[in-house]
């Protein structure tokens, strides 16, 4: 879709550090991280909202978010993660688009209220390939 940000991504036409490529699936790391090592998951297809996915790509978009969720764990040594999806409202890109967030006990992530930070130079790359090593694995 032309000025999708996402699908821009997705094309090559804007650089992303990529942890995870599939067929129907691209997941990388979000520029404006809630904490380091957050990740986006986005179909390859435009689809605005959830609701909008096609049933077909239903269990695949799923099946990665359970393996990002693993990997924010093993390879950034979370101790969980904080998986959510905006629809429409405060969806800041519209495409579809699953956040994982690493968390640790006493992060300070409360509510829906989210704090963010930023990436030093060259560490953004630092923490995609740790992911993608695990996902690859």
């Amino acid at each position: 879709m032309d000025g999708c940000v996402f699908c821009q991504i997705i094309s090559g036409e804007v650089a992303a550090s990529i942890v995870l490529d599939r067929p129907d699936l691209v997941g990388f790391l979000d520029q404006r991280p809630v904490f380091k090592g957050h990740v986006l998951l986005v179909p390859r297809e435009h689809v605005d909202t959830l609701p909008d996915l096609p049933a077909a790509q239903r269990d695949g978009f799923l099946a990665a978010a359970q393996d990002l969720a693993s990997a924010v764990k093993t390879a950034l040594g979370a101790q969980g993660s904080f998986v959510a999806i905006n629809n429409t409202v405060s969806q800041s890109v519209p495409h579809l688009h699953l956040h994982v967030v690493p968390r640790t006990k006493g992060d300070g992530l409360r509510g829906f209220f989210w704090p963010r930070t930023k990436y030093a130079a060259g560490e953004m790359d630092d923490y995609a390939v740790r992911l993608r090593a695990v996902l690859e694995a």
